[in-house]
């Protein structure tokens, strides 16, 4: 693949919109149940793909594959000095489309009813991959597969077994992440640490299981030190909250990822706090409450098409909370229970 590295030349006077065909490569992925085509002149921004999505596993949903188009463009590096953080994403809409943008160099434009999206960023974005990649071209996966293929988007982990899962639910720094990397190290299958997509009708959930962002002190409760190497060798980001993680590349890990996506066996909502009696982690939340706090915890998706049906179904299905053990490992042991 030999490609310019840095931006696609163009005149800007005869053809200000970039609207002439240019030499573009194609990179096809199989990603959350869609086939997502990536276009683009820069080997740098295909590579970005090719480091995100290689290697998943090829879920499927009992339904036609819609097919998905992605086309990324990159801009001349900036003339000013580059920020030590890119800008955050500013979403807009309107005329059926919908917007990320950073600033006038780094944007997002997608047009779900066409399924197609375009992913602009300037040379320099490259230097912040995981701003690039997480805030806008994951940004453009995730909306076109939820408004392709009809899926709840919800911001929660989700581990299982012989295609059962459970949904992990609750605020940040609660230990979603901490107890999804405790299960895949206790063998179940992982499907996604921070976003789970969910067919509402069949409770089928899918993800997408690339990396998994774990604190430095979460390191203390792994017993493997091996593990421990693998996770303390990854790169390291910055949430724009400030907290530094790992970012631990789950395909050259030892676990296990879903093979395919997940029928929803129940929820949990992680909770910070100890159990008084560590043998009893769960506790089942009471029927009356469980829409207000679904809503209470995704309120984004609880306004999305399907979370009615969604959220009645998961309720048939049991919901809990679940609070901390003296080891992770104990959390996992009540996660089974869930599952048999």
């Amino acid at each position: 693949m030999t490609l310019n590295p840095h931006h696609d030349a163009w005149d800007a006077a005869s053809d200000p919109f970039g609207e002439r065909p240019r030499r573009q490569v194609s990179l096809c992925r199989q990603i959350m149940g869609g086939n997502f085509r990536f276009e683009s002149a820069s080997a740098a921004l295909l590579s970005l793909v090719e480091t995100a999505y290689a290697g998943l596993p090829p879920h499927r949903f009992p339904m036609a594959v819609p097919e998905f188009r992605i086309e990324l463009r990159l801009l001349p590096r900036r003339a000013s000095p580059p920020a030590a953080e890119p800008p955050p994403v500013r979403m807009q809409s309107g005329a059926g489309l919908i917007c990320g943008v950073m600033d006038a160099s780094n944007y997002v434009v997608l047009a779900p009813a066409q399924r197609q999206a375009l992913v602009v960023a300037s040379a320099d974005m490259l230097d912040h991959p995981y701003h690039l990649r997480y805030e806008l071209i994951e940004f453009a996966v995730f909306t076109l597969a939820t408004r392709g293929l009809g899926l709840v988007p919800l911001h929660a982990a989700c581990v299982g077994r012989q295609g059962r899962g459970i949904l992990l639910l609750g605020a940040s720094g609660t230990g979603k992440s901490t107890l999804a990397l405790h299960s895949l190290l206790h063998g179940l299958d992982f499907l996604a640490e921070d976003a789970v997509f969910v067919q509402p009708d069949s409770l089928l959930a899918t993800g997408v299981a690339n990396y998994l962002h774990v604190r430095a002190d979460a390191l203390r409760r792994v017993d493997d030190a091996e593990v421990r190497r693998w996770i303390g060798a990854a790169p390291v980001i910055r949430r724009r909250s400030g907290v530094e993680k790992f970012e631990a590349d789950l395909r050259h890990g030892g676990g296990r990822l879903a093979p395919a996506p997940l029928a929803l066996a129940g929820a949990v909502f992680v909770c910070g706090e100890t159990a008084d009696d560590p043998a009893a982690l769960l506790e089942a939340v009471p029927a009356a409450e469980i829409a207000s706090r679904l809503c209470a915890d995704q309120p984004y998706a609880c306004g999305q098409p399907g979370w009615q049906h969604f959220a009645r179904r998961l309720a048939r299905q049991g919901v809990h909370q679940l609070r901390r053990g003296r080891h992770p490992r104990d959390a996992v042991t009540a996660l089974c229970r869930l599952l048999d």
